[in-house]
């Protein structure tokens, strides 16, 4: 039957939208067709822990001379998952409404569960990030500021050549030995503190600043320790300091799941003189690691001998990073505004909990994000249901749904779907947790968006032959005016959009490490950059952008459009993919555009592949 009895995004269905806190109340209604001459009605909700609960549902009142309306309130008093069906009586049977794509009900026991999130009354997220913009930093490849280096290890591969290829030679069997540094530094990010502010950057997300022997310094060798190359602890600090003055903070790349062989903690190439866990069963790190035959057979991260895993649920390492003295309030101590914990669905909850007390508690307003690449509401890891946004755990996360959506509907041109899969993440996130969400199109585990686009994804090649990127200027240009699309799109939606050092001054590159290139001082796009500053402007000028609502207007035909609505703003963006101009009819007039397109009465007259953004006047 094409009837839909409930639609769990629609106000006269459920009130309030989305995820709720613990102790508010919930109103859910049915609209049924006085055919099917139901006689009761009953709300069946079941929770992860395994608890059920039903809840008759009242009659209201006949609408439209054709339909029933049955409703139900009440009050869920624990944080946690729940998920809910209708159970229906109708001519002496029973029957179920289950849910459907986009969250609609149908009378049908071969859909699934509605959502709902139940998040800790206390959930509170920093509002200094809310309508902000971030900046991710590969701190070896930004900027090198020339000061001398101290005890750089002697046997790193320092390049001379900033720009030049990052190097790639993998073994046989694809493992890399070898690395190059082009010796980007705190100074280096310090001398461009006023171009980061005039992106309109509340936010720079360093990936690891720590004592490591890769470039990229996910093999931490020492917490500690920042890594020599990038300036001693002191020039952290005063970046820092500096950065504030911005009023930009900057949150830490925490890599909490592992950690080097070549490393303090576990010593394999003796580069350290005190005995590290692969060189003695006595020492102060042993218990950190999972052996299964002593000192060879260890646990490593996805089988990267280089990388040995961390048990994050003993207690020795939990007050190693967390404790009152430890690494997470050391560097907080020192000027870090939050942390950003690399692959956090890898991390227990005894660990996740234990580090939000303590960020918390040394600093109540840092920022803490997750690397979680799914829906992080629902996600099942270490064969469990996840709380990471209920409250205890995460401020939020980096939004890879959103990122996937914007460079599909880039790519092909589909629009069908987009506002759906926005709106599914805004229904399943807390409200506090959306509106600090990571919007990436790039980061440094993905080949550059200007590639992506450019080659519309054809870019996949072998593990040991990896595309390095190079386009020409036909294709650099077509990526450009797709990364301009959706660049607009990024910078309206819910959430906070991030910018990968780079993207906003045209460099393109292909995978892991050419992704990783220097940022090409001088020879930066200078349309593409004030493009990104204008979107910068628009974010700080208009509070819509913090916590607004969103609100999907279509997605059809090549064309997304939506609005952010608060108590004083209305701003709508339409994105047109299309090779062609349309004419895209507005919902009402009193509309004035703020970029793009040009708007007569209720029409938007608006070029191919470029989006609008409009403000309501009147």
């Amino acid at each position: 039957m094409d009837f839909i009895p409930y639609n769990s995004r629609l106000s006269w269905h459920k009130v309030p939208f989305g995820a709720v806190r613990e102790g508010e109340k919930v109103t859910i209604r049915i609209v049924l067709p006085l055919s099917i001459c139901c006689t009761g009605a009953s709300l069946v909700i079941n929770s992860d822990s395994g608890k059920s609960a039903v809840y008759p549902m009242e009659w209201e009142r006949y609408e439209k001379n054709n339909e029933e309306w049955w409703r139900v309130s009440f009050t869920p008093e624990k944080q946690g998952l729940y998920w809910y069906h209708f159970a229906i009586a109708c001519k002496g049977e029973s029957r179920l409404i289950t849910r459907f794509e986009n969250s609609t009900g149908r009378i049908s026991s071969d859909g699934t569960s509605f959502q709902l999130t139940v998040y800790s009354k206390d959930f509170q997220t920093p509002d200094w990030i809310k309508g902000s913009v971030i900046y991710q930093i590969f701190p070896d490849r930004f900027r090198n500021s020339g000061s001398e280096k101290n005890g750089v290890p002697s046997d790193r591969v320092l390049r001379s050549d900033w720009g030049g290829e990052p190097m790639w030679e993998p073994d046989a069997e694809g493992k890399i030995t070898k690395y190059d540094f082009f010796g980007g530094d705190f100074r280096g990010i310090e001398q461009k503190l006023d171009y980061l502010e005039s992106l309109g950057v509340g936010c720079i997300y360093l990936n690891p600043i720590f004592e490591a022997q890769t470039n990229h310094r996910y093999d931490t060798a020492s917490y500690e320790n920042t890594d020599p190359l990038l300036g001693s602890e002191d020039d952290f600090s005063h970046l820092c300091a500096e950065a504030e003055k911005r009023n930009i903070k900057i949150v830490l790349d925490g890599v909490f799941s592992h950690t080097g062989a070549d490393s303090v903690y576990f010593n394999k190439e003796k580069r350290y003189d005190t005995p590290g866990a692969y060189n003695s069963k006595e020492s102060p790190y042993y218990d950190w690691y999972k052996f299964e035959k002593f000192p060879d057979k260890y646990d490593c991260w996805w089988g990267v001998d280089i990388l040995p895993e961390i048990d994050e649920e003993n207690d020795g390492y939990i007050e190693y990073i967390a404790g009152e003295n430890g690494i997470l309030r050391k560097w907080l101590r020192a000027g870090a505004g939050g942390w950003r914990l690399d692959v956090a669905d890898e991390l227990p909850d005894k660990f996740l909990d234990a580090l939000r007390r303590a960020v918390k508690a040394e600093k109540p307003d840092a920022y803490i994000l997750g690397e979680v690449w799914e829906d992080a509401s629902n996600k099942i890891s270490y064969s469990r249901r996840r709380r990471y946004l209920q409250g205890a755990q995460l401020d939020s996360v980096m939004n890879y749904p959103f990122a996937d959506a914007l460079i599909s509907f880039a790519i092909s041109g589909a629009a069908e779907g987009f506002n759906d899969k926005i709106t599914g993440i805004c229904e399943n996130y807390p409200k506090p947790a959306v509106d600090c969400l990571m919007n990436h199109i790039g980061t440094h585990d993905t080949c550059r968006v200007l590639s992506r686009l450019a080659t519309l994804g054809r870019y996949r090649s072998t593990h040991l032959e990896r595309y390095k990127g190079g386009l020409t200027v036909e294709q650099a240009e077509y990526g450009k005016t797709l990364l301009k699309l959706i660049s607009v799109m990024q910078f309206t939606l819910p959430g906070v959009p991030c910018i990968y050092y780079g993207d906003e001054a045209g460099i393109d590159g292909g995978e892991d490490p050419f992704n990783r290139g220097c940022f090409p001082w001088g020879k930066e796009d200078a349309e593409l950059i004030e493009h990104y500053r204008f979107l910068g402007r628009l974010r700080k000028e208009h509070k819509v952008f913090e916590e607004g609502e969103f609100v999907p207007v279509s997605a059809a035909l090549g064309c997304v459009a939506y609005e952010r609505r608060n108590d004083e703003e209305r701003i709508m963006t339409v994105a047109n993919r299309n090779s062609h101009s349309i004419v895209y009819v507005l919902p009402e007039e009193g509309y004035e555009a703020l970029s793009g397109g040009t708007v007569s009465g209720r029409e938007l007259y608006l070029e191919g592949e470029t989006a609008a953004i409009l403000i309501k006047v009147s």
